[in-house]
């Protein structure tokens, strides 16, 4: 399927005949996810109705891990085997990548506030990690921006994208490396999850419909991305 889809224009075929249900199947989940966490579900015992922000954090920041590590994926197989259109998929997926975690930032300060008697505690590693990966992906912006040959664009990019991975781990694992105000995994965990399932299946619901979502802006940006390309690649050919 990767082989089948590095040409552009099967890419665009195949992007252009999945991407509208991919943009309904994201609004249905997403529709049925906001109602049941924010109508169905009830307050919880402790936190009350501000745990309904978990909802929107938890899937945010997520997706945010994710996003980045499907942009390394894209970026060592562009810089290993120099595939067509995996450039093209990082690009595309960084400021999507950049917007969820700014989302899972500003989110979890404000779940924080209630919770913890603050918007921000440096000395938290999960919040600090985060805060990094949204300076990566603006740094890999950024350097996308900077460079105007697309090739060397696109290599210093990938080598940006596949420094910052490591932040990914440390993300994940600093609850269990350092004493943060996060508490340890609940939903991934041997023994199963620890949240209540009247909590559980939306939260699952959302996450499953950030992940739609996504897959359809990522698609859109990457049909974007290329027909820009041959936008330019016309016009330099004109001129010459």
């Amino acid at each position: 399927m990767i082989t089948f889809l590095a040409n552009p224009k099967r890419f665009l075929d195949f992007s252009n005949a999945i991407a509208p249900w991919l943009a309904v199947l994201a609004a249905v989940l997403l529709g049925v996810g906001f109602y049941w966490a924010l109508v169905v579900t009830p307050p919880d015992y402790q936190q009350g109705q501000s745990v309904k922000i978990m909802f929107v954090h938890v899937p945010a920041a997520y997706m945010g891990i994710m996003v980045y590590g499907a942009m390394a994926v894209a970026s060592l197989t562009g810089l290993v085997f120099r595939h067509p259109l995996a450039d093209v998929a990082a690009k595309s997926a960084a400021p999507l990548g950049a917007a969820f975690t700014a989302l899972a930032l500003l989110t979890g300060s404000l779940w924080g506030r209630p919770m913890w008697g603050t918007f921000w505690q440096w000395g938290d590693a999960r919040l600090v990690s985060e805060l990094i990966l949204l300076f990566i992906y603006l740094g890999y912006i950024a350097l996308w921006n900077a460079i105007d040959d697309p090739v060397r664009a696109a290599k210093a990019a990938a080598i940006l994208s596949l420094v910052g991975a490591a932040d990914v781990p440390i993300i994940h694992f600093s609850v269990d490396w350092w004493n943060t105000l996060h508490q340890p995994a609940s939903i991934v965990r041997p023994g199963g999850p620890t949240i209540d399932r009247s909590f559980l299946i939306p939260l699952l619901i959302m996450m499953a419909g950030y992940t739609v979502l996504f897959a359809w802006l990522w698609l859109v940006r990457m049909q974007t991305e290329i027909l820009e390309r041959r936008a330019r690649s016309l016009m330099m050919a004109r001129g010459a």
